[in-house]
């Protein structure tokens, strides 16, 4: 049964949140620091400052309801999602899956120009009906109660989810775990999914780099120094997500922190993401008390690498501050049905947010011809 949903965290909990922050137990740092042990103290108050005093949950929830929202209990979890659908007759299914430290929050810029091109300035562009879950286990479709939420699990759930609202055959896009799930779904769902497009597609670095060129080279060994020295976040959601979930549940700064080093990190410096965006990610883990079962994907998934091989026509986009960024000759031998790749200049690891013009102009040329 699907029913309709809203987000309405209760003013209690809002001022429970203040409150917190205003009896936050500072850390102490080393002068002159700034971000080498981590990310800086500085940076850390200000954004809990005016996440205390200046920062409107409520505008941000109200763009939220703005759109359709619903709910649906599917293997035992409560799904949470926006369903868009198109003006046009002709739309294409399409099912935007988010990443860590993400939600369907990442998708607000793009929900218009996919499903309603003729409003936004591209009649001939094609149009989308759009289905955007949170992850099992994120936000409103959190937390999880049970082991085994990875992302075959996931994936399954969702291709339930699309069958359940009556779409037979459909897209995916998606990036960081969207990305593993989106290409999952095609997997278990293969006469279902006409095409995957993602912006996120890591692979394991290469010894044989004959012919790349000098920016292929960098980018290898960037994988492979990556690989050697998984970051710490990765490492303590991928094995230990219970022991920093404490933290993550009852201190809105450490929650704040966790997301917020990333964010810096993974971002372009010319479109990193403003206070706003930045907040209202970190409040949809912190209102519905998913920190740590978000955490727990990596966890239940075996760790970053595990994905399915995908099927179906699969369309890359590359951007160039994304956290990895793979090489193109090295992807299609990983990838057999590797039919699109696209770099671009500016974005990062956030690209629906950070540059959604881009990313929506490449969804649209890559499901044009899948129609």
């Amino acid at each position: 049964m699907i029913h309709p949903y809203r987000v309405e965290v209760p003013q209690a909990d809002i001022d429970d949140l203040r409150d917190r922050l205003a009896r936050t137990r500072w850390t102490d740092e080393i002068p002159g620091a700034g971000d080498d042990y981590g990310i800086g103290l500085a940076k850390v108050r200000r954004l809990a400052e005016y996440w205390a005093d200046g920062y409107d949950w409520r505008a941000q929830e109200a763009r939220l309801n703005a759109h359709p929202q619903f709910a649906t209990e599917i293997d035992g979890a409560s799904v949470h999602f926006l369903h868009v659908r198109s003006p046009e007759p002709d739309a294409t299914p399409l099912i935007l899956t988010h990443g860590w430290p993400g939600s369907v929050v990442e998708f607000l810029d793009v929900i218009g120009p996919l499903s309603d091109p003729r409003a936004h300035g591209a009649p001939d562009a094609p149009a989308f009906h759009l289905v955007i879950p949170s992850i099992p286990g994120f936000g409103p479709s959190g937390p999880t109660r049970e082991r085994g939420w990875g992302v075959e699990r996931v994936a399954r759930a969702f291709a339930e989810l699309m069958s359940r609202l009556g779409y037979e055959r459909y897209g995916a896009q998606g990036g960081d775990w969207g990305s593993g799930v989106s290409q999952m779904i095609a997997s278990v769902a293969p006469d279902a999914v006409i095409g995957v497009h993602v912006n996120y597609l890591p692979h394991r670095p290469v010894d044989d780099t004959d012919g790349f060129t000098a920016e292929e080279v960098r980018r290898n060994e960037h994988i492979r120094t990556f690989v050697a020295d998984f970051p710490a976040y990765m490492r303590m959601q991928a094995t230990r997500p219970q022991t920093i979930a404490y933290g993550l549940a009852d201190s809105p700064v450490a929650q704040l922190a966790w997301i917020a080093d990333k964010a810096k990190d993974w971002t372009d410096p010319k479109t990193a993401l403003s206070d706003d965006t930045l907040l209202t990610l970190v409040s949809m883990h912190w209102f519905f008390g998913t920190g740590g079962s978000a955490a727990r994907l990596s966890f239940e998934s075996g760790g970053p690498g595990n994905r399915a091989e995908c099927p179906a026509p699969l369309g890359m986009a590359v951007f160039a501050h994304d956290i990895i960024l793979p090489v193109e000759s090295v992807s299609r031998k990983a990838n057999p049905t590797l039919a699109h790749w696209s770099e671009f200049a500016d974005g990062g690891h956030f690209a629906a947010i950070e540059v959604p013009e881009s990313l929506v102009g490449d969804v649209r040329e890559f499901f044009a011809g899948l129609r």
